[in-house]
C-alpha cells in the first residue's frame, strides 16, 4: 500500500512541473483583462455557505432567486423584434409567437428612441431602418393587433421617451377594454446608462429621473405587475466595459434610483420588487456565469442592510439577458451561432429570467426571419435537449467559478466607493467618471485584438477571402417612410386639436406645478398627441442635456 501524498507536496511537484511545461501562445486572462491562474482549489473559492451562497430561492439568492428555478418554468424566451411600419413588426410577432416564443421584446427606430416623430425633418432616411417606428397611438394600436395584451408579456427596449411610450401601451391597452392591472411587461427606462454610455435622452438627468418615480407611482398603483425599470447593464457592456464595470455601474443606478424613489414618499417594498434588470452575456463563460451570481448577492445585500427593505421580493435581482451583439463579426457569420450558443448557455447557467439570442446576421442587417427562427431555436435546444435546465446553480461550489464571483463583487465594491466618494451617480455622469472609465476599458480590448493578444476567429486568426457574406440579408422597404409620413398627416388631420391642445398645456403645466407626469402622459396619447409633440414640451420646459468632454 502506496504511503499517502501530504496536499502541500503534491502542490510543490505540481508547481515543479508546471515550471518546466512548455505553454502555447495565449493571453491567459479574462475577457475584461483580468489575470488567470492556471488552476484554482479550496482555497480561492472558499466560502461561508449560509452568508454567501445558501440554497436556490434564499437570501443572499447567489443561487437563484426561485427554490425550483427552471424545475418549475424555464426562462422566458424573448427575441428582439421591431423594424419598418407597426403592421410590419407586428407580422414578425406573430411568427415569432408561432414559432414558440414566450414574451415580447419591441426594439424602436432612432427617431423614437430618440423622441422624434416620422414625419420630423429629423427622421429622414431613418424610419424604420433600426427598428420599428412608433409616433402615436395608432401605431401602437397596430403593432398590437390581434395580440392578447394581457395575455402575453411585453418588453420596449426605450429610455429617454421611455414614459411616453409606456403611456401608449396603457392606452392601447383601455381602448382594447383591457384593465392595466392585466398588463405584465417591462418598460426599459434606464435613463441613467444613457448618460454613461447609450446617449438616448431626451432632457437634463434631474427631470428625467422625475419622470421615472412618476412611472414608479403610477404603476405601483394601477400597473402593479409591470417592471417600471429594466436597469440595463447591457448598453454599458456593448460600449466596452469589462464584466466589473457592467456590475457595478448596472448596480450602483440601480441603488440611485431606489434612493430617488424612496426621496418622493415611496415606501421601498411597494416599488422595488418590480424592477427588474438587463445584463449582457459575452463570451468570456464562467466570467458571465460569475456576473450573474454575484449580482444577485451584492442587490440582496444592499436592499436589506443599506436600504432596509423587509419584503424578500424586494432582495431578490430579475434580470433579462441578451448575448453580446458586440461579440458578433461581420466576417464568417455563421460563426456567430456558436457565438451566441455559449454566450446563451452562460446566461442560463447564471441563472437568468428572460433570454434573447441574437441572430448571426446582426453585424449585416436586421435579422430575417431563418436567422431569427435560428437563434429562437438555439434557446430552445438548450432547455429541451441538453438537460441543463434541470440542476440549479450547476457550477455553485466550482472553485474557479466562487473565486470569479468574490472577486467580481470586490470589485464592485471598489466601485461603489468610488462612485460615492464622487458625490453619487448624477455627479459622476456629470464630471465623466463613467463615460470615461467604459472609453478606457473599449480601447484596451479594440488593442488587444489588433495586437492579436484577444482572437477572434475570422478576424485576426483563421481568416479566409471569401469574397463576403453570402448569407440573406433582410432590407427594409423603400416606401416605409412615405408611408410613414402619408399616416401621420391624416392623423393630424383627422384627430381633435382642440383636445390635443389642451393636453399639451396640462403637460407642460405639470412639468412644473407638480402631478404624476405619466397620467398626464396616457391622457395625451388618448387625444391623440404624438410622441414628438410631448417629447419638445418635455425638451422646452426642461432644457436639454449637455454631454460633458471627457477627451
Amino acid at each position: 500500500m502506496s504511503t499517502p501524498v501530504a496536499s502541500t507536496d503534491r502542490q510543490a511537484l505540481w508547481k515543479q512541473e508546471m515550471d518546466k511545461a512548455r505553454l502555447r501562445d495565449a493571453n491567459f486572462t479574462t475577457i475584461s483583462g483580468t489575470p488567470l491562474a492556471p488552476v484554482y482549489g479550496p482555497a480561492d473559492g472558499e466560502q461561508d455557505p449560509d452568508e454567501n451562497l445558501g440554497l436556490p430561492g434564499q437570501y443572499p439568492y447567489t443561487r437563484g432567486v426561485h427554490p425550483s428555478m427552471y424545475r418549475g418554468r424555464l426562462w422566458t424566451m424573448r427575441q428582439f423584434a421591431g423594424f419598418g411600419a407597426a403592421h410590419e413588426t407586428n407580422q414578425r410577432f406573430q411568427f415569432l409567437l408561432k414559432a414558440g416564443q414566450t414574451g415580447l421584446s419591441v426594439a424602436f427606430d432612432f427617431p423614437t428612441l430618440m423622441g422624434y416623430d416620422s414625419d420630423d425633418e429629423i427622421s429622414a432616411g431613418e424610419v424604420g431602418q433600426v427598428g420599428v417606428s412608433i409616433s402615436s397611438l395608432r401605431d401602437m394600436e397596430a403593432l398590437f393587433e390581434g395580440i392578447p395584451m394581457d395575455q402575453v408579456s411585453t418588453s420596449m427596449t426605450i429610455n429617454g421617451p421611455a414614459p411616453i411610450m409606456l403611456a401608449f401601451y396603457i392606452a392601447c391597452a383601455e381602448k382594447k377594454g383591457i384593465d392595466p392591472k392585466a398588463l405584465r411587461g417591462t418598460i426599459q427606462n434606464d435613463i441613467l446608462k444613457e448618460y454613461q454610455a447609450q446617449h438616448a435622452w431626451l432632457v437634463p438627468p434631474e427631470p428625467a429621473l422625475r419622470m421615472i418615480t412618476d412611472v414608479m407611482a403610477y404603476c405601483t398603483e394601477h400597473v402593479p405587475q409591470w417592471n417600471t425599470i429594466s436597469i440595463s447593464g447591457y448598453h454599458i457592456r456593448e460600449a466596452g466595459s469589462t464584466a466589473a464595470q457592467e456590475l457595478a455601474f448596472t448596480l450602483a443606478n440601480g441603488m440611485e434610483y431606489i434612493r430617488r424613489g424612496v426621496a418622493v414618499g415611496l415606501d421601498v417594498d411597494d416599488f422595488a420588487p418590480r424592477l427588474s434588470f438587463f445584463f449582457d452575456s459575452h463570451l468570456d463563460f464562467f466570467e458571465e456565469i460569475a456576473k450573474f451570481r454575484a449580482a444577485r448577492r451584492i442587490w440582496a445585500r444592499k436592499m436589506r442592510e443599506e436600504f432596509g427593505a423587509k419584503d424578500p421580493r424586494s432582495w431578490m435581482l430579475r434580470f433579462h439577458t441578451q448575448t453580446a451583439g458586440v461579440s458578433l463579426t461581420a466576417q464568417q457569420p455563421e460563426n456567430n451561432i456558436v457565438r451566441t450558443a455559449f454566450e446563451a448557455l452562460a446566461a442560463v447557467l447564471g441563472g437568468t429570467q428572460s433570454l434573447h439570442t441574437n441572430s448571426m446576421d446582426e453585424t449585416l442587417s436586421l435579422p430575417t426571419e431563418k436567422a431569427v427562427k435560428i437563434a429562437l431555436r438555439t434557446q430552445q435546444i438548450l432547455a429541451e435537449e441538453t438537460e441543463v435546465a434541470h440542476v440549479a446553480d450547476p457550477l455553485g461550489g466550482s472553485y474557479f467559478v466562487e473565486a470569479q464571483t468574490n472577486r467580481l463583487e470586490a470589485e464592485a465594491e471598489k466601485y461603489f466607493q468610488e462612485i460615492e466618494a464622487r458625490g453619487g451617480v448624477v455627479p459622476s455622469i456629470m464630471n465623466g467618471f463613467f463615460q470615461l472609465e467604459i472609453h478606457k476599458s473599449a480601447v484596451k480590448y479594440q488593442r488587444a485584438i489588433e495586437k492579436g493578444e484577444k482572437r477572434v476567429v475570422g478576424v485576426n486568426c483563421y481568416v479566409e477571402d471569401d469574397g463576403g457574406p453570402t448569407i440573406d440579408i433582410h432590407r427594409i422597404r423603400s416606401e416605409t417612410e412615405v408611408e410613414a409620413r402619408e399616416a401621420m398627416a391624416r392623423l393630424r388631420s383627422e384627430r381633435d386639436p382642440q383636445a390635443v391642445e389642451r393636453e399639451l398645456t396640462a403637460i407642460r403645466t405639470a412639468c412644473h406645478a407638480g402631478g404624476n407626469l405619466l397620467e398626464r402622459f396616457i391622457a395625451a396619447a388618448h387625444a391623440e398627441c404624438t410622441l414628438g409633440e410631448i417629447a419638445q414640451v418635455l425638451r422646452e420646459e426642461f432644457g436639454q442635456f449637455q454631454e460633458p468632454k471627457i477627451l
